[in-house]
């Protein structure tokens, strides 16, 4: 039986391939989580999202040794593994015969399903998908309700009710009051979490759509593409490096390099090499058979659909198994320890109350605070406290981000993801359909030393055909471009011109196949070879090999009289500096065979650099003839690979070279020059020749000096160095003024480099890492990491999917292979501008929640404490009820808070440090000094002023009050007095009402003027739900208090229209301090009040 999980072996790094390996520096344990199992096609980008989770979509990433947080419970996993492999106890798919399986699901190799089948076996097996988790209504109706503060809420209005009855003597009916409205306030808060849910909801299912979804498959005889959701059993699929399976398939065709990454499903750390043949009884163990949800991580091949949907076994783990928990988000944690922090207080304060009243209020003044006054005291401490509208703008803001991200073309797979965006402070891209497009053509051929243009190649070959000189040189560059290629051109575009014709294999394929078929059909040269083997590209390596049978054109007229129908035809195609080496001889401009002296050796190198250094990827083809008394092993053997790649180490041909032009895309300076300003240095990490990417760097502007500036390894010296500061900050200055140091190094270079010269590496501003392996590409994101740097990895490709994977963010291309979406946290799905708006977002929402925060507490927490607690201690009245503080928490100041998730990011935000996630907290002492120590001292003290003042003019002095206990003048009834106190209570409540609005403009920006943000005109600026949160404080605050029936019943009053105006002296009071304390901490941004600032 196949090991699962826990049982492998663990270990502490990554394995790329079994060769490729190399030491780093440690790097503590990451903790990337776990999320949903994902198991679309082959080219999917779709994974499935939890709506039920507060925002993020729930991914399963791919496992690299990277040791991960598991979500799953282990022992339901175990048994749901297990239960999968007891129905599969019977399943023959990987026993019988190929032919025997054709002939169950009625199709061909060649042919494949006709249209007819395919939709017919649609409706008979279904649609390729899994069938939905359960809902969990029950659970998910109880996180409505208690989520956030909602059990505070019911808890508080049960205590309240009891305080009415029976501890009330006789029952208050604003007590009453007070409970039905809390409970009011828990059953919207509900609704507002139910309505907010299915909103996320939306937002999600928006998403999926965003991903292509689809997979290459034979169909009436040629290859076309399918939504994953669509394929069926029988289907022939297409399968290269890079795609994830979409179903489970029986391998019909399998090159010898194929190999899989069952880590999904087995927790095998090791890839599993791919076969044709069974080599196990055991359908999970057999490598004939590929499972649905892994990866092809090396090689092609075809294979015949067998299982999809929930009969796969991918299905069946994931029916008999629970989604995945929801883990907390650092950002979550940090409003959890917010809230610990605030409910501490709220505890203490009410012990205190408490402890106040049983020692000292209880036994010398019993009539001043009785058991259900105490009981609601306590409440009303709890919901000063308390920031019940936080939670609810907390949500509002992920939505309102996730819809902007969805706008922009981002998928973010979580909410760390946009945390995290916004403290990066290093990026490292991948060059190729990263920084570039993509969509490469041959612009330079170069034959025996002579360079031409594809057209003037064209009419060489047919000037010399024309001639009749038979092959030419030409000729034969065009048959290993066109049969050295794992490219194939789409049937449905064959009628449209070359350049406009699909062609599904990578970039470099596609350029190389259409130079062959722009000098001629290359279905023409297919026809007259047969492939024996094949060995893919892959970024160790850097080459492709295939052996063929013989084909006329692909030698010289000596090599074609001297091959034997046993004999093999070596074709090989990669990077120039590996493969020159391994070349003995090179085809001149006329098609005969030289050795390759040192003379032209130099030559082609010299051709090689100069196209390098004008930013063009070389090629170079080359091909060998081996004997068959060369070869002992049939090529279906394992052994024939070993006896191929002994073959092709030395005693090549030289046929040609080809430079390829891969322009940057158009945004790419913009992108740079833009997160440079936001204090990020951004570095190309690419496994091209060195001189392209310092090329193809400086068109992107990641190199800004000249060449004779740009330094290499040997500018990092050996011993001790004292490496200057790397703080964001300098980094910013550094930028805007002190010039650049930029470097250039290779792979093999790094590999020496010791402790001292890495710390020097990582302090410049630029630099390229050129003939990079998947292995040295984590090293580097490993260094960065272990000197305190937030690294964000961009990349597209099956190499890049390690370091995409220990990056702090993982951005991949929605055009790149399913392994590296699958490894990444965010997918960009259209332009990688988008990046920018990402970190400015990722900014965003950080600073939306702090300014939620610091509008929040003043009012809603410290302005309503305090009425409590002078109540208990000096006596005085509560000069503030409890009933309307809740208005305060809950409906005046809950609306403003939450448009302020709307606001539009401040002018400085990408010129601003990043921000560092260890010491820039969400709630840090400046935050708490600017809510409790600036506003909330300011509006507490007026609103006391004012209360106190109406009662001192309306005939009650606050020398009365002062250790009162309910004294009052006894020249004034009690009907008066309570009557006044109500209308002070009034007072009060419409003081922090109208001062609210004017803080609420004052927070908006932490740093910048209202006139350099202002809330209207301004289209980058303006916040159009202002106005209407302002509104509707307004008529909350006239709702309770002018309404007859609800004065009687709620203690409250109408107040004097001089109380409307005077707050608004106050309110724009704070406005203008606090516009004075921005401009002292934008002038001398090194001050005191600097360091203060929030």
């Amino acid at each position: 039986m196949v090991q699962f999980g826990n049982e492998v072996e663990k270990t502490p790094r990554i394995q790329w391939t079994e060769g490729d390996l190399e030491a780093g520096r440690p790097r503590p344990e990451l903790q990337r989580t776990n999320s949903n199992i994902s198991i679309y096609s082959s080219t999917s980008r779709r994974g499935s999202i939890d709506p039920a989770s507060a925002l993020p979509i729930q991914y399963r990433t791919v496992s690299f040794q990277i040791n991960e947080t598991h979500e799953k419970d282990t022992k339901d996993l175990q048994k749901a593994k297990n239960n999968a492999a007891k129905e599969l106890a019977n399943v023959d798919w990987h026993t019988v015969a190929v032919n025997e399986i054709y002939s169950r699901l009625s199709t061909s190799l060649q042919q494949g399903l006709s249209a007819e089948q395919a939709k017919n076996k649609l409706t008979q097996y279904g649609k390729n998908a899994p069938s939905p988790p359960p809902s969990h209504l029950f659970q998910q109706i109880l996180g409505y309700f208690f989520k956030g503060f909602g059990s505070v809420l019911l808890v508080g209005s049960i205590l309240v009710f009891v305080a009415w009855k029976p501890l009330g003597q006789p029952p208050a009916l604003a007590n009453l009051a007070l409970a039905i409205v809390l409970l009011a306030v828990f059953f919207i808060q509900a609704a507002f979490n139910a309505w907010q849910d299915w909103s996320s909801s939306r937002v999600m299912a928006s998403i999926t759509t965003m991903l292509p979804d689809s997979c290459l498959v034979l169909r009436d005889g040629a290859q076309t593409t399918v939504v994953a959701s669509d394929i069926v059993p029988g289907d022939i699929l297409y399968l290269k490096s890079g795609n994830k399976l979409p179903a489970d398939v029986r391998f019909i065709e399998i090159s010898s390099d194929a190999k899989f990454d069952r880590s999904i499903l087995t927790g095998e750390s090791l890839p599993l090499q791919g076969t044709v043949d069974s080599t196990d009884d055991n359908y999970l163990e057999t490598k004939c058979i590929g499972l649905q949800g892994t990866h092809c991580i090396s090689g092609s091949g075809l294979g015949v659909v067998v299982s999809t949907g929930d009969a796969t076994v991918f299905g069946k783990i994931a029916k008999l198994t629970n989604a995945p928990k929801t883990g907390m988000t650092p950002l979550e944690k940090e409003i959890l320890n917010f809230v610990i922090i605030i409910v501490s207080i709220m505890l203490t304060m009410i012990i205190v109350v408490i402890i106040v009243w049983a020692a000292y209020l209880r036994k010398s003044h019993p009539d001043w605070i009785n058991v259900p006054l105490l009981i609601v005291d306590c409440v009303s401490v709890a919901i000063a406290f308390i920031p019940e509208g936080l939670p609810i703008a907390l949500t509002a803001s992920l939505t309102i981000t996730a819809n902007i991200m969805r706008k922009n073309k981002i998928l973010c797979k979580s909410l760390k993801t946009v945390e995290t965006l916004g403290s990066v402070s290093v990026i490292c891209s991948d060059k190729t359909g990263t920084l570039t497009k993509n969509k490469m053509y041959v612009t330079e051929t170069c034959i025996g030393g002579i360079s031409m243009s594809p057209e003037a190649a064209r009419d060489e070959m047919m000037k010399r055909r024309n001639e009749g000189k038979g092959v030419n040189a030409v000729d034969q560059l065009r048959t290993i471009a066109g049969l050295c290629n794992s490219g194939e051109f789409d049937a449905a575009t064959e009628n449209l011109p070359i350049h406009e014709r699909k062609i599904n294999g990578d970039a470099t394929d596609q350029a190389v196949l259409r130079l062959s078929e722009s000098l001629g059909p290359v279905m023409e040269l297919k026809k007259l070879w047969k492939k024996t083997f094949e060995l893919a590209f892959n970024s160790k390596n850097k080459y492709m090999i295939r052996t063929l049978a013989l084909a006329e054109f692909a030698l010289s007229r000596d090599e074609v009289a001297a091959f034997r129908p046993e004999d093999t035809l070596l074709t090989i195609k990669g990077a120039p500096d590996v493969l020159i080496g391994r070349c003995s001889k090179f085809t001149t401009s006329q098609g005969t065979t030289q050795p390759l002296d040192d003379t032209s050796r130099a030559m082609i190198e010299e051709i090689k650099n100069d196209w390098s250094s004008q930013g063009k990827r070389v090629i170079l083809l080359a091909r060998k003839t081996i004997s068959k008394e060369q070869i002992s092993s049939h090529p279906t053997s394992s052994q024939f690979e070993n006896e191929v790649m002994s073959h092709a180490r030395d005693g090549l041909t030289l046929v040609g070279i080809v430079g390829i032009v891969d322009p940057p895309r158009e945004e790419i300076p913009y992108v740079v020059s833009t997160l440079r300003g936001a204090g990020i240095r951004i570095f190309m990490v690419t496994g091209d020749f060195a001189l392209t990417a310092q090329a193809i760097a400086a068109e992107c502007g990641i190199i800004s000096n000249p060449p004779e500036m740009v330094q290499s390894v040997a500018s990092l010296r050996r011993d001790s160095f004292d490496v200057p500061s790397l703080s964001s900050e300098t980094k910013v200055r550094d930028f805007a003024s002190n010039p650049c140091k930029s470097i250039v190094l290779s792979g093999p270079e790094m590999i020496g480099l010791n402790e001292n010269q890495w710390d020097q590496l990582c302090s410049y501003d630029e630099i390229v890492f050129a003939r990079t392996t998947p292995e040295q590409k984590l090293r580097i994101v490993r260094e960065f990491q272990s000197r305190s740097e937030i690294v964000g990895m961009t990349g597209d490709g099956v190499n890049d999917a390690p370091s995409l994977k220990a990056a702090d963010i993982g951005i991949a291309l929605g055009s790149g292979s399913d392994i590296a979406i699958e490894a990444a946290d965010m997918v960009l799905l259209e332009s990688f501008s988008a990046v920018v708006e990402a970190v400015k977002y990722g900014r965003v929402v950080f600073d939306n929640l702090k300014k939620t925060i610091a509008y929040l507490l003043p009012a809603g927490s410290f302005a309503e404490f305090w009425p409590v607690m002078t109540n208990v201690i000096f006596g005085l009245p509560q000069v503030l009820s409890s009933f309307l503080m809740i208005i305060i928490c809950c409906f005046t100041d809950c609306a403003a808070a939450t448009v302020l998730a709307y606001e539009a990011p401040e002018a400085d935000v990408l010129i601003r440090k990043p921000r560092k996630p260890k010491t820039d907290r969400l709630v840090n002492w400046q935050l708490i000094l600017q809510a409790y120590g600036f506003i909330g001292v300011l509006e507490t003290l007026t609103s006391f002023a004012m209360s106190y003042w109406y009662l001192q003019r309306s005939g009650i002095p606050f020398s009365v009050l002062w250790f009162g206990y309910g004294a009052s003048p006894d020249s004034l009834s009690a009907d008066y007095v309570t009557q006044k106190l109500n209308e002070a209570s009034s007072i009060y409540f419409v003081n922090l009402v109208v001062m609210q609005w004017f803080t609420l403009l004052a927070v908006r920006t932490r740093r910048l003027s209202i006139f350099q943000h202002p809330p209207i005109g301004k289209k980058e600026t303006r916040n159009f739900w202002l106005a209407p949160a302002i509104v509707f404080s307004l008529v909350m605050a006239v709702f309770w208090l002018y309404i007859k029936p609800l004065q009687k019943v709620l203690g409250t009053t109408g107040v004097p229209v001089e109380h409307w105006f005077l707050p608004m002296t106050f309110g724009l009071g704070i406005l203008l301090l606090d516009e004075g304390r921005k401009f002292v901490v934008r002038t001398w941004p090194q001050g005191v009040l600097a360091k203060l600032a929030w």
